[in-house]
C-alpha cells in the first residue's frame, strides 16, 4: 500500500472532521469580535470559490456564468446543455434531448480532463476522473455562479484541470424569506417539478435554505427514460466577519440506458433506436428487458467557514463527505458459466455450461475531503494559499439476480469484488502583484500528491492489481497589461500533470501519466455597447491521453497515450450592443488539433500515418445570440450553434467522421409582478433545434482484424462505428412562481 493511502485511515478521518466541526464552531465567539469597513469587503459568499477562481483583470482565459443567465433555460436540461453556446464547448447526451447522462467537451478535450469543483470541493469521480451531472439533477436550480476556465486555468482542487475546469458556486444567503415553485413540461414527456424556499435571515444572521426537485423523461432515444430526483438543504450563519455554511445535496437517478449507440445503417433508417436491453424470448421473438436500467444514489455533506480578520486576512476551511452506491442492471443472453465463477451443470445426461442471466454491477465509495486556505490583499498585492486533501475508497462488485440455469450460486453471492483506493495532497501559493496602473503579474505554483491503489478483480474477472504513486509539480505565470479602461493584453503560460484513470489502467498497464504546457495570449476590450476578447492559445502536450474513438461495454470511452501532440486555436467572444433592446452576442473558435504520430495496424501490417487530427477535436466550432428585449422582463433570443466536422478515432478514417451540424433554438422569457401574493411570475419557454436538424454529436469508432486467406498476411482488418443521435425539434414550456 502506497504511503499516502495508509496517511488516513477511516477512525482518522472521521474524527478529525469532527474535531473540526467544532474547533469552527468554538472559535466563533472569538471571530464576532473583529471589526471591518464594509465598504471595502466583498460578499463572503464568494470566498468559497475564491481559491479556485480567478478575477476578470486575470491571464487566464475564462468566461462566467451567473444564476439570472442559466435560469433563461433552466427547463429541466442538465448544465452541461445549458453551457453549450460558451466559447470552444460542444455538448452531447446519450438520450438525445438533454436530460440524463449529458457530457461536455471544451476545445475538443473530454469530459475525464475537465476539472469540476462545488464551493472549491472536488466533483470528478475520483476513479474515472469524469463527472456525472446525472446524480445531480436540476442542480443548475441551486447554481449562483459559476466560471468556466479553459486551458489549464488557475491551480484548483482534485484531478488537475487538462483543458478546462468549471468551479461552481452554490445559493447565497438571502436577506429576506422568499419561495419559489417551478413545473415545465415539454416534449418526449418531459417534465420537471421544482419547490424551493429561504427563511431569510432570521435574528440578522441564521438562514435555512433548500430545494427540492424531480426530472422525469421518456428521451429522444427509444425506452431512454430518466427519473432525476434530488434535494438541496442549507444552513448558514452570516455577520459582517463570518460566514458558516452547511450543505446537504443529493439525489437518486434511475436513467434506462443509452449508451450503446447504432450503426451507419440504422441512424439512416430508425435512429431512435435503442439496442440496449435486446434479447430473444422461448418463441424466438425479439423482446426488450424492462428494467436495464442505472440506478444510482450520491449524497453530498458540506460544512465551510470563512473567516475575515480584517480588510487584508481572511481564511476558508472546507469539509466534504460524499457517499454514492448504485448498479447498473442488464440482461444478457447465452453466458458462459465460467465468466461468472459458476460450474457446468449436468441434467438428463447433458452439460450445460451457458444460461440467460440478469446482472447487476455495483460501485459503493466513499469519499472525503479537507481544503484549507488563506488570502492577504491590499492596494498592491493579492496572495493565496491553501491545501486540499482527498481520500477516496470505491468497491466494485457483481451479483446475478436472476438466472435461468443457477448452477452453484447462492444469493447474494458476488462473482467479482475488487476495491480502488485513491489519496490526492495538494499545497498551492498564487499571487496577483500589480506594479503599477497598467502592469499586473500573476504568479500560481502547485505541488500535488497522488496515490492509487487497486486490489481484486475487474468485472470481467482479470485480477486487478494497480499500486502507483505521482508527484505533480505544476507552474503558472501570467502578465496583464492595461493599456486604459477599455483595453488590456495578458499573457500566461501553465503546466498541468494528470494521472491516468481506472480504465486507462485497465486497458493498459503500461500507462503513462500525461503533461500539458499551456500558453495563452489574449485581448479584452470592454466598452458600454461593445465587448470583445480575442483568445490565442497553444498547448503542448506529452503522453496527451486521447479518446481512441473505442468504448467499453458500458459506454465509457476508452484513451490511449499519444506521445506528442497539440491544440493551437483562437477563440474569439464578442457582445455588441446594436439598440438599447437589441444585441448580438458572437463567438467563434478556430484551431488545429494534432497528433505528432500516430500509427495504425492494417491487414496484419503497421503503418506510420505521420500527423492526424485528434479524435472529437472540430476545427471550427461558432455560436450566436440575437437578443430581442422590448421591455423590462420580456425577452426573446435566437440561438445558434455551428460544429465543424470532427473524426472519432486518430488515424482520420472516412467512417470515423461525424458531420458538421447547425442547430438553433429559440428562448422566450417574460416576467410579470403582480400587485399581490406573487412577487413575480414568470413565463419561459424554449424551442430546441427549430430548423430539425437531423444530427450527431457523438459516438464510438475501432478497428478489428480476423483471418483472411485472401490477404498476403492471412488478416484483414475491419471497422465499426456507432453514433448517438441527437433530437429533432423538440419544445419545452415553464412556469414559475415567486413569493
Amino acid at each position: 500500500m502506497t504511503s499516502f493511502i495508509r496517511l488516513f485511515t477511516y477512525s482518522r478521518m472521521k474524527n478529525l472532521f469532527a474535531f473540526l466541526f467544532l474547533f469552527i464552531l468554538s472559535y466563533n465567539t472569538f471571530s464576532q469580535e473583529q471589526k471591518q469597513d464594509s465598504t471595502k469587503v466583498e460578499k463572503l459568499d464568494e470566498v468559497l470559490v475564491k481559491a479556485v477562481r480567478v478575477e476578470a483583470t486575470s491571464p487566464i482565459t475564462h468566461t462566467n456564468v451567473t444564476k439570472k443567465e442559466l435560469a433563461k433555460r433552466n427547463l429541466g436540461q442538465d448544465i452541461p446543455v445549458l453551457l453549450n453556446f460558451l466559447p470552444s464547448v460542444v455538448t452531447t447526451t446519450d438520450a438525445g434531448a438533454g436530460v440524463g447522462y449529458t457530457g461536455i467537451r471544451v476545445r475538443g478535450i473530454n469530459a475525464q480532463s475537465t476539472n469540476v469543483t462545488i464551493n472549491g470541493i472536488p466533483y470528478n469521480d475520483a476513479e474515472s476522473l469524469g463527472t456525472f451531472w446525472v446524480n445531480l439533477g436540476d442542480f443548475a436550480s441551486s447554481v449562483e455562479s459559476l466560471q468556466l476556465q479553459r486551458g489549464v486555468g488557475t491551480s484548483t482542487n482534485g484531478s488537475g484541470a487538462f483543458g478546462a475546469s468549471i468551479n461552481v458556486l452554490t445559493d447565497a444567503v438571502s436577506n429576506e424569506a422568499k419561495g419559489e415553485i417551478s413545473n415545465s413540461f415539454g416534449s418526449f414527456n418531459t417534465r420537471k417539478h421544482t419547490i424551493k424556499y429561504s427563511t431569510g435571515l432570521l435574528n440578522d444572521h441564521i438562514e435555512i435554505a433548500g430545494r427540492l426537485s424531480n426530472i422525469r423523461s421518456d428521451g429522444y432515444i427509444d425506452r431512454a427514460e430518466t427519473d432525476l430526483k434530488s434535494y438541496f438543504l442549507q444552513a448558514s450563519y452570516i455577520d459582517n466577519n463570518t460566514l458558516i455554511k452547511a450543505l446537504v445535496f443529493g439525489g437518486q437517478e434511475v436513467t434506462y440506458q443509452a449508451w450503446n449507440g447504432i450503426d451507419a445503417e440504422t441512424l439512416a433508417t430508425n435512429r431512435t433506436f435503442n439496442p440496449s436491453g435486446i434479447y430473444t424470448d422461448v418463441n424466438g421473438n425479439t423482446r426488450f428487458y424492462d428494467n436495464e436500467v442505472d440506478n444510482y444514489n450520491q449524497d453530498h455533506y458540506q460544512l465551510h467557514w470563512n473567516q475575515r480578520y480584517n480588510n487584508r486576512w481572511s481564511t476558508n476551511i472546507g469539509l466534504n463527505y460524499t457517499y454514492g452506491r448504485g448498479y447498473f442492471e442488464q440482461y444478457r443472453e447465452d453466458e458462459d458459466f465460467s465468466d461468472y465463477n459458476l460450474t457446468p451443470l449436468q441434467i438428463g445426461g447433458e452439460t450445460i455450461s451457458t444460461t440467460d442471466l440478469i446482472r447487476r454491477r455495483w460501485l459503493d465509495n466513499d469519499f472525503y475531503v479537507i481544503n484549507t486556505s488563506a488570502n492577504y490583499k491590499d492596494n498592491q498585492i493579492n496572495l493565496i494559499f491553501g491545501t486540499s486533501y482527498s481520500f477516496y475508497d470505491g468497491d466494485h462488485f457483481g451479483e446475478i439476480i436472476w438466472s435461468e440455469f443457477a448452477s452453484n450460486s447462492e444469493i447474494r453471492d458476488r462473482y467479482y469484488e475488487g476495491n480502488g483506493q485513491k489519496s490526492d495532497f495538494s499545497v498551492f501559493s498564487k499571487a496577483t502583484y500589480r506594479v503599477n496602473n497598467k502592469i499586473s503579474l500573476y504568479g500560481d505554483l502547485q505541488l500535488r500528491l497522488v496515490g492509487y491503489e487497486t486490489s481484486g478483480l475487474t468485472s470481467d474477472r482479470i485480477p486487478f492489481n494497480v499500486d502507483e504513486s505521482y508527484s505533480f509539480f505544476n507552474p503558472k505565470a501570467g502578465v496583464t497589461y492595461k493599456f486604459n479602461n477599455k483595453n488590456s493584453l495578458y499573457f500566461s503560460y501553465a503546466r498541468a500533470n494528470r494521472e491516468p484513470n481506472r480504465d486507462d489502467f485497465e486497458n493498459n498497464e503500461t500507462v503513462k501519466p500525461e503533461q500539458l504546457n499551456d500558453f495563452e495570449f489574449g485581448w479584452r476590450h470592454n466598452a458600454q455597447k461593445f465587448r470583445i476578447y480575442v483568445n490565442g492559445y497553444y498547448m503542448l502536450y506529452n503522453e496527451q491521453l486521447v479518446l481512441t474513438g473505442e468504448i467499453d461495454n458500458v459506454g465509457n470511452p476508452i484513451r490511449a497515450n499519444s506521445g506528442d501532440s497539440y491544440r493551437l486555436g483562437l477563440e474569439v467572444d464578442a457582445t455588441i450592443a446594436i439598440t438599447e433592446k437589441f444585441s448580438v452576442q458572437p463567438n467563434f473558435t478556430l484551431s488545429s488539433n494534432k497528433n505528432a504520430e500516430t500509427f495504425e495496424s492494417v491487414n496484419g501490417r503497421l503503418f506510420n500515418l505521420g500527423e492526424t487530427d485528434i479524435s472529437f477535436s472540430p476545427e471550427f466550432i461558432a455560436a450566436n445570440a440575437l437578443v430581442f428585449q422590448p421591455r423590462e422582463g420580456f425577452q426573446m433570443s435566437l440561438l445558434s450553434k455551428y460544429v465543424g466536422e470532427q473524426f472519432m478515432g486518430n488515424t482520420e478514417n472516412p467512417d470515423s467522421k461525424l458531420d458538421s451540424y447547425f442547430i438553433n433554438d429559440f428562448n422566450v422569457t417574460y416576467e410579470w409582478k403582480p400587485k399581490s401574493i406573487f412577487k413575480s411570475i414568470v413565463f419561459s419557454g424554449l424551442v430546441n433545434n427549430i430548423l430539425n436538424e437531423k444530427y450527431v454529436s457523438n459516438g464510438y469508432f475501432g478497428s478489428f482484424d480476423f483471418e483472411d486467406s485472401s490477404s498476403t498476411t492471412g488478416i484483414s482488418t475491419g471497422y465499426f462505428a456507432g453514433f448517438y443521435p441527437q433530437a429533432t425539434t423538440n419544445f419545452l414550456l415553464g412556469l414559475s412562481l415567486n413569493f
